[in-house]
């Protein structure tokens, strides 16, 4: 999948590249551009950046990975946080569109970030998350083969913006319901239905149910129906819902396709609730008031939150958890 958020030292994950939030000047000083140098070799490294020289705020450039499990780091300088009026914002934003044009021209693959600039640079945690998330949105809008990850050293450094996790909790505690709650009403469930299908079999008419048509399609056929109703294009629908263009190419081929649990909410999310309920019932699935996990998908979809990153932002501050981790 092309987005996932992890909590990692960056210098241990396995990527093409690896993004470092450096020095204008070729030295390398705290924090995570010190942790880049102590795990590729500070001398090799350090003679590599010299033959760069200085970079303005907002570049990007690359040298070898060294030691580190990738092939090149990206250096880029994020904005010192001064008070947000003198175009700090402007310079992150090209911090991570510069960084990414250069990933795509090395050919990468999948390419590692930090949250730049929060650490001594004082960038407010919640602004910074907000513009990687539209960086890299927009970017895979256009280039949906990469694996975006985004590495937070821990929980407590990722940050959302208060009042969304007021609501989100809010919204939790309102609709959450026990496990055993939750098996009492799938037993209800499963003995009404049987009732229903009694009745039906002994020809007698049950009160208060209707006559429904059976919908016999399959996950893949219910889904590009739902798309052609909606006059969606398919390149924005599987980019944005975080499938590569390969995965999407699978699905509408083969009609018969069982997507992950994962993958069918993913692609469900950006319906509405009727929708999404039908397309999670074609794959075999259901959100359950029993699980936080998904009552962040409902809340998601309440709120017609649909954006990919900013989902798994929500998934990682309550639940500690990726929606995007399987294909």
């Amino acid at each position: 999948m092309p987005f996932v958020i992890i909590r990692n030292d960056i210098t241990k994950v396995k990527a093409d590249i690896i993004v470092n939030t450096a020095n204008p000047e070729p030295v390398y000083g705290t924090g995570t551009d010190a942790a880049v140098y102590h795990a590729a070799g500070e001398q090799d490294l350090l003679e590599a950046r010299k033959q760069i020289g200085r970079i303005a705020p907002g570049e990007a450039r690359y040298t070898p990975a060294f030691r580190l499990p990738a092939t090149y780091i990206i250096h880029t300088v994020g904005p010192g946080w001064i008070d947000g009026s003198h175009g700090e914002a402007d310079t992150l934003r090209s911090c991570y569109r510069n960084a990414l044009a250069l990933a795509r021209d090395l050919g990468a693959k999948s390419i590692a970030f930090p949250l730049i600039a929060t650490g001594n640079y004082g960038f407010p945690k919640d602004l910074a998350l907000k513009i990687a998330l539209e960086s890299f949105t927009s970017s895979l809008l256009s280039w949906p083969d990469v694996k975006i990850i985004l590495v937070v050293y821990s929980k407590d450094s990722f940050v959302l913006s208060k009042n969304v996790v007021g609501d989100l909790e809010t919204f939790i505690d309102d609709h959450y319901i026990s496990e055993n709650e939750a098996n009492e009403m799938r037993t209800r469930w499963y003995e009404e239905r049987r009732r229903r299908l009694f009745s039906n079999h002994t020809g007698e008419v049950s009160e208060g149910i209707p006559d429904q048509q059976t919908d016999e399609s399959t996950f893949a056929e219910a889904l590009m129906q739902m798309i052609w109703d909606r006059g969606m294009k398919e390149p924005d629908f599987y980019s944005r819902a975080g499938l590569t263009k390969q995965v999407f190419s699978k699905i509408r081929s083969h009609k018969d396709y069982q997507p992950s649990r994962n993958t069918a909410i993913a692609l469900a999310l950006h319906l509405d609730q009727e929708g999404t309920d039908r397309l999670l019932k074609k794959a075999g699935f259901a959100l359950s008031r029993s699980s936080k996990f998904d009552l962040v998908i409902m809340y998601c979809i309440q709120q017609k939150t649909y954006d990919i990153g900013e989902v798994n932002s929500y998934l990682f501050e309550q639940c500690d958890r990726q929606l995007l981790n399987s294909k």
